[in-house]
């Protein structure tokens, strides 16, 4: 029997089994014991499943991986210390130096700085396109040495909705996979493996923990990408021929479709690089997923209704939000968010930056953050903060404009929320 999102929110991953505990148990230890060597070698070998240390793996970070794994529809998941770990990971999992990367342009500036600064660093090129981009935009955008296409369901914050369908029929096309960091939305909201995604990247720190409280990142495989097929398999040699490091081990092979990109993610970079997410963080993540789908609900009401107040204020200069009606991705939004985008509303204070700067100064309600999609509603102005290392011509290319204010909407009373809001606008 299939079950529903909130039935999976609330019980996957984790099924006790008889005098078990019904909480997901905690697993504080980085290490466990074994009776004999041969044991412990199986596990070295990826012949046997089990844990030997935490900086790959830990059950706790299991079940709650299961469980997202579960509520994305995809085949394997892995949990990783925070969403840019997550990006990192999945992007480098199938990358290397000489390589290149098709990416939208509207992204998260920590995203944006990673892939064009830091992986240039290390010799991976990158394009940059719309992610309204039309198909033929998108073919000349690739290169011989293209490995994968990047892009946010819904862009933080520049609210533009990315057009799955097209991206994916282009990396499809080109014999790579679309990767989708679908942290705004959630999968409650939309499943980017339906449009045909072939792997799913979240910071589990915004919506999915939804109080604050966890740092953390995920990364889903549909199972769906084909690394073996002809024509695909050459370019990723990393997953179709054999792991020196790992004892000759072909992924794409012994673990298959469904298996490989994360056993190969969890092997390779979780090994060398020890990004695994806490468990008393994961363990937290999981209390948070057991209510995302009534969050999510609320926060998508609450950022609608702001949205459209604030588009009548004579003192607020645009707005944007995927679901109202008039937006530029309004029509995106009705084909992949039909049920609500996100509690994200971005707008223009009239002013220009000094008077986003000032009305900020004096809201009650809503607390300046350096963070975004919690049950408590926060405010940034970008520009001064998360893309403050963008040029103006990158801050453009991004959707983000000097006076751009990003609001996101907790579970608040709408009805508080409008009220702190006027009364700062009062004071520009």
């Amino acid at each position: 029997m299939s079950e529903s999102i909130g039935t999976t929110c609330v019980q996957g991953g984790y099924r006790p089994s008889d005098g078990e505990p019904r909480q997901l148990p905690i697993y504080q230890s980085t290490t466990w014991k074994y009776d004999t060597s041969e044991h412990m070698g199986r596990l070295f070998d990826l012949e046997e499943a089990g844990y030997f240390y935490t900086r790959l793996q830990n059950p706790t970070n299991d079940a709650v991986a299961a469980k997202i794994c579960a509520l994305e529809g995809g085949s394997a998941a892995m949990l990783t210390s925070s969403g840019q770990a997550a990006n990192f990971f999945a992007l480098f999992n199938i990358m290397s130096a000489g390589d290149h990367v098709v990416a939208s342009s509207a992204i998260y500036g920590g995203t944006f700085n990673l892939i064009k600064h830091t992986m240039g660093r290390m010799g991976i090129q990158s394009t940059f396109v719309s992610p309204h981009a039309t198909r033929e935009e998108l073919d000349a955008a690739f290169q011989e040495n293209t490995k994968c296409v990047f892009g946010e369901t819904v862009a933080n914050p520049a609210l533009d909705v990315l057009d799955i369908e097209t991206f994916a029929a282009a990396a499809h096309a080109h014999g790579v996979p679309l990767i989708v960091d679908n942290t705004f939305p959630t999968p409650v909201k939309c499943r980017p493996f339906e449009w045909g995604a072939d792997i799913v990247t979240h910071s589990t720190t915004k919506y999915m923990d939804g109080h604050g409280a966890a740092v953390g990142g995920a990364i889903v495989d549909s199972g769906h990408f084909d690394w073996l097929a002809p024509g695909v398999a050459e370019r990723f040699p990393g997953l179709t021929t054999p792991d020196v490091s790992y004892h000759g081990v072909v992924y794409a092979e012994k673990f298959g479709l469904g298996g490989a990109f994360i056993t190969k993610c969890t092997a390779q970079l979780m090994r060398d690089f020890g990004s695994i997410q806490s468990p008393q963080n994961a363990f937290l993540l999981n209390m948070g997923l057991e209510s995302l789908h009534l969050r999510m609900d609320r926060h998508c009401a609450n950022g609608l209704e702001i949205a459209t107040w604030l588009a009548a204020h004579p003192k607020v200069s645009w707005v944007r939000h995927p679901s109202l009606p008039g937006d530029a991705n309004y029509q995106l939004a009705c084909k992949y968010l039909p049920q609500g985008s996100c509690g994200v509303v971005s707008f223009g204070v009239a002013g220009g930056r000094s008077a986003a700067e000032e009305f900020m100064k004096h809201l009650r309600v809503a607390a300046i953050e350096t963070h975004v999609a919690d049950a408590r509603s926060c405010i940034l102005h970008p520009a001064n903060a998360t893309h403050r290392q963008m040029n103006d011509q990158e801050l453009a290319d991004c959707g983000i404009t000097p006076d751009l204010v990003r609001l996101s909407c907790g579970i608040e009373d709408a009805s508080d929320l409008i009220a702190d809001l006027d009364q700062a606008l009062s004071f520009v």
